[in-house]
């Protein structure tokens, strides 16, 4: 009856094809131990990087490397492509979305050229971050498809 008093919950989806892991395993401290906050990775086996969440893009960083989201309750979500891509400069990146576009979970954020990176020696795990989160679903390594319903968040 009041359904307008329902608290909205966010749905996380695969941002790409691959095998989801959990964060622990990332190749990079800064990851696997939170810094940067709770999340999940995918080891992709596509270049193509969908939106993990519905909502609006927030920031596009200049490196294309990463792009910043916020979801329709207003939980702030970091997609970063890679580890140490940030030094590539945006070579070895195509996005598609700007700050302030409305975003879906088949909504296509970036294309990520997995062969460059493996040409300069940068692992291509995606993360998904949740920053300000506290708690979050253990992640179980399992193979995914893009847009891939994995959990809701509170």
């Amino acid at each position: 009856m009041f359904s307008f008093l329902k608290k909205k919950k966010t749905v996380l989806h695969s941002p790409a094809d691959g095998q989801l892991v959990p964060l622990t395993k990332v190749e990079d401290p800064v990851f696997s131990q939170g810094m940067m906050g709770p999340g999940i990775a995918v080891l992709p086996s596509s270049d193509d990087i969908y939106s993990p969440v519905e909502g609006t893009v927030t920031n596009v960083f200049p490196t294309k490397h990463a792009i910043g989201l916020k979801t329709k309750d207003d939980k702030d979500v970091l997609l970063h492509f890679g580890i140490d891509t940030v030094e590539l400069k945006g070579e070895g990146f195509e996005v598609f979305v700007d700050v302030d576009d409305k975003v879906q979970t088949d909504t296509l954020l970036a294309r990520m050229d997995r062969a460059y990176l493996k040409e300069h020696e940068k692992a291509d795990t995606l993360m998904v971050l949740f920053p300000e989160e506290k708690e979050f679903p253990t992640v179980e390594e399992k193979t995914v498809k893009a847009n891939d319903e994995l959990f809701e968040l509170d």
